[in-house]
């Protein structure tokens, strides 16, 4: 607001001393000249006349100055013409627009050396032989524009480039500037470039070709407001100027011009490229008379997008209405003085500067109590802001005693898991002894088992981490020789090793690695850092232990790996209680809490070094003995039996890449099944229920599940939302945009029930959603339901992305298409009869009906259904203006509740439900 009222103080006083410089200027007789300025523009558009306008607006305030301005209409010939016929009548200044640079620079270097300063307005030649330069910093502009393609396709995307006339160097010079910001954007890819010539007619009639050719564009950039408004045209015409976006350069006011257009949602964005008349002007004049002048004069430049383009139509709307009213004034002042004595001029000159001073006065005053209110009102804000300050701090500390209530009761629930999952342990290990059960029967009974140790061992860490944040935690210290001790526990993980190809290796050095400490926490700090190093490191490469002593009175030991490493900001978190760098990490976020508490009850200290990319050393360095009483020996065998079941059920969750990636086994004459989760006890599970039926494809995260869909082409996917690498939202997302992978139907496997998590991977293009733990029944027979709708659909709805299972005869595809086509031009008609269908096809009722089972799966009358609700989805997808009633109709159902009824029936949800969703 107070920016505003400045806004309006500085157009008052502005239109005082036009108003004043007027009077002082028309009371002068002009008899002569003692500067002329000869003006050559290249063009004519409204650009241009805008400059042209300032020119003459600026030249009002300098008494004495002639200026002569030629126009012609982007002709090079022309140009050099005029300005050789200024160069001819002795002018004291040119100001110049080149057309095309190299062709112009002749006759400017001409002017140049002939002593007529010359001052290039908005375009330069190909030499240094000019005065002055006034314009906008095209390569700079350019630059702006490849920053906000960037950040508006996100980094990706396809976009075509509208050029002005080849050889002008604003054409050249934004061109650079963007390409220079777009090159670190490889993802974003130009498609296709054409020289406009900064016409509209030619932007329309050329982006139309481009459009025949291009069946996929995100945006498109024109140099100017006219070839974007142009390319907005021919896009128009297509239908197709839903699919991109359109940005240009000028951002003029008025009608049809560049703001408007953002306003009208024609453009998305223009930059503002300023016209300069008025600074060419003041530049001129410096130099006629002898003033300091910048040699480069460059105007700064702003986006004009839907956010501010508003505001932009109403300030220049106003100033356009200044502008009238100085023309206005400068008309009738030019009249009056002719009839009155320079004496009244100067008593109405004195009287127009005491109005001035009395609405100076009035403003400043006025300026002032406003400055009295705002400061009352920054005080009113300030005790607000320290009020809700207040607030914040006791709602924090309500939240920290809520949370240390909610651990508590689930540290209590943990520890009433240990009995039945002993219960659940120990039977299920002796049936696994069992010489009565089948292979089946032990792979099943071996997820169990593995499981029950991860669950065990997690609840151990839960419960010692609250002993430790009670303060109830104790140390057993034993003496024994920490190298050995470790060297064993690290043998542990020797199978996992060679199952991911990494590198292991184990240093210490010679001497004495005896020491006093809590054995049992000093296996579960070595098991955690393992672990976590064999989680975060790719195959083939590598992860190295060292232990050596620091001194007579210290020990360190080193974890480092070759692994996917950790970003700066997350480094210093991660010792943190329940830290998770992500969601997609999978884990407690107790483990390193848990590290770092160990290690400080042994009076040591622990660091992190960690780079993105570049793996991970965890150091540890503790006394060579603790405090206290020795209470007996460590049991180095019950340790080590320990450590290897977690070490095991690691191994066990890797699988070879053979094993994975298995797409060369496949049963041709099965369906394929691609499974992609980040358990390998899921995807075993998932595939020993599916193995009879079809051929099993698997991955381990998205980015595999992507590369395995794209070369095997798998009829169904089914997909862990929580994965590292790349998580399943991602990986649906991918295969639906991808073509060859479009088509193919993704059931989506989850561990949350939350509606908006399903609502996203709906959006992302999932087929249908199953809930962790499911049902075996259930997730069979929703892979059956999928797989068979889409076969039965494909060939009426025309997927061209999929290969016919079962080729139809000639006849056939034209009834099939004959079907299709007749059910599209009837949707919306709530009295299309299947009698009607058969005549206009030529079938009888039955045979029509015969017909249509027989090639899709459906009756007629079930494929209009399909076809009315698919209609409706998209119409409820994309619009948000219709009620469910409307729509009902308009797809050719006669009663609403009826729509409801068959929508919820197909698509498993109420449409109401839809629409609020969206």
């Amino acid at each position: 607001m107070k920016h505003s009222k400045v806004k309006h103080i500085a157009d008052y006083i502005y239109i005082a001393i036009s108003f004043f410089l007027l009077l002082f200027i028309s009371s002068c007789t002009r008899s002569k000249y003692d500067f002329i300025i000869g003006v050559s523009q290249c063009s004519d558009d409204e650009w241009r006349s805008r400059m042209n306008e300032e020119i003459k607006r600026e030249a009002l305030f300098y008494p004495n100055l002639k200026v002569d301005i030629n126009t012609v209409k982007d002709n090079s010939d022309e140009q050099i013409k005029a300005i050789n016929n200024f160069i001819s009548k002795g002018v004291d200044l040119l100001i110049v627009s080149p057309n095309e640079a190299e062709a112009i620079t002749p006759v400017v270097e001409k002017a140049f050396n002939n002593g007529i300063p010359v001052v290039l307005v908005d375009r330069k030649i190909t030499s240094d032989k000019y005065t002055a330069f006034v314009g906008g910093d095209n390569y700079f502009i350019g630059k702006q524009i490849g920053t906000y393609i960037a950040d508006r396709l996100n980094g990706e995307g396809k976009i075509v480039e509208l050029t002005g006339l080849k050889g002008s160097t604003p054409a050249l010079e934004r061109q650079k500037g963007m390409n220079d910001v777009l090159k670190d954007f490889p993802s974003i890819e130009i498609i296709a470039t054409a020289d406009a010539a900064w016409l509209k007619a030619n932007a329309e009639f050329k982006f139309d070709s481009i459009l025949s050719g291009h069946k996929e564009i995100d945006l498109v950039f024109a140099q100017n407001d006219r070839m974007a408004s142009g390319a907005y045209e021919a896009a128009r015409k297509a239908g197709r100027e839903k699919e991109m976006l359109f940005v240009g350069v000028d951002a003029l006011a008025g009608e049809k011009f560049g703001v408007e257009l953002v306003t009208d949602s024609v453009l998305d964005a223009t930059f503002i490229y300023p016209t300069g008349g008025d600074k060419a002007i003041q530049v001129a004049m410096d130099i006629l008379q002898g003033k300091k002048f910048e040699r480069e004069n460059l105007l700064s430049s702003a986006l004009v997008n839907a956010g501010n383009a508003r505001i932009m139509q109403m300030q220049t709307s106003h100033i356009k209405t200044l502008d009238g009213k100085i023309e206005i004034l400068n008309r009738k002042l030019d009249a009056f003085l002719m009839r009155y004595s320079s004496q009244k001029m100067f008593l109405y000159a004195c009287i127009v500067i005491a109005i001035l001073l009395a609405v100076l006065l009035f403003f400043v005053v006025r300026a002032y109590w406003m400055k009295i209110r705002l400061n009352a009102e920054l005080s009113r804000q300030k005790q607000q802001l320290e009020e809700q300050r207040d607030q914040l701090i006791d709602l924090s500390r309500k939240l920290e005693e809520a949370t240390k209530a909610k651990l508590s009761f689930f540290t209590n629930v943990s520890h009433d898991f240990r009995t039945p999952l002993t219960l659940i342990a120990d039977p299920v290990k002796r049936l696994m002894e069992s010489e009565n059960i089948n292979d089946n029967e032990k792979f099943l009974l071996g997820i169990i088992n593995k499981n029950v140790t991860v669950l065990l061992r997690l609840i151990n860490q839960i419960m010692d981490f609250r002993k430790f944040e009670n303060g109830k935690l104790d140390m057993h210290l034993s003496e024994f020789d920490i190298r050995d001790c470790v060297k064993e526990w690290a043998e542990a993980f020797r199978t996992l090793a060679y199952r991911k190809h990494i590198t292991f290796r184990f240093n210490a050095e010679e001497g004495d690695y005896n020491v006093i400490a809590d054995a049992e926490m000093m296996e579960r700090i070595t098991y955690n850092l393992l672990s976590n190093a064999f989680k975060f490191t790719p195959e083939n490469g590598s992860i190295n232990i060292s232990v050596c002593r620091e001194g007579d009175d210290r020990i360190t030991m080193k974890f480092s790996d070759t692994g996917v490493g950790m970003p700066a900001e997350h480094v210093k978190h991660i010792f943190e209680s329940f830290y998770q760098i992500d969601v997609h990490h999978a884990g407690s976020g107790i483990g390193l809490a848990l590290v770092k508490a160990f290690v400080e009850m042994h009076h040591g200290n622990i660091s992190v070094e960690s780079a993105e990319g570049s793996g991970t050393v965890f150091t540890i360095s503790i006394p060579v003995k603790q405090d206290g009483t020795v209470t007996g020996s460590v049991d180095r065998k019950a340790l080590l039996t320990n450590l290897k079941e977690g070490a095991v059920v690691m191994a066990d969750q890797e699988s070879l890449k053979a094993e994975s990636n298995n797409a060369g086994k496949k049963d041709v004459s099965k369906g394929i099944v691609l499974v992609i989760d980040d358990n390998q006890d899921v995807r075993e599970y998932v595939r020993s229920l599916l193995c009879n039926q079809y051929s099993v494809l698997e991955a381990a995260n998205g980015s595999e599940g992507m590369k395995l869909a794209i070369a095997n082409v798998p009829d169904i996917i089914i997909c862990d939302v929580m994965m590292p690498v790349m998580d399943g939202m991602e990986c649906c997302r991918r295969l639906k945009a991808e073509p060859r992978t479009s088509h193919i139907p993704v059931m989506m496997l989850t561990a949350y029930s939350m509606d908006e998590q399903k609502i996203k991977g709906y959006e992302c293009g999932a087929d249908s959603y199953i809930s962790k733990p499911f049902s075996s029944e259930l997730l069979m027979a929703r892979l059956h339901n999928l797989i068979d709708n889409r076969k039965r659909l494909k060939d009426f709805f025309g997927d061209k992305t999929l290969a016919n299972t079962t080729p139809l005869a000639d006849a056939d595809k034209g009834f099939v298409e004959k079907l299709r086509r007749l059910i599209e031009e009837n949707i919306g008609n709530a009295d299309f009869s299947v009698e009607e269908m058969g005549e206009q096809i030529g079938f009888s009722r039955v045979q029509l009906y015969r017909k249509a089972k027989a090639l899709t799966g459906y009756t007629p009358n079930e494929l209009l259904r399909i076809a009315r609700l698919n209609k409706a989805n998209a119409i409820i997808k994309t619009s948000s203006e219709k009620s469910i009633s409307e729509i009902a109709y308009e797809v050719g159902f006669s009663s609403p509740s009826y729509f409801t009824k068959c929508y919820k029936e197909f698509f498993g949800e109420n449409p109401t439900d839809v629409l609020k969703k969206k």
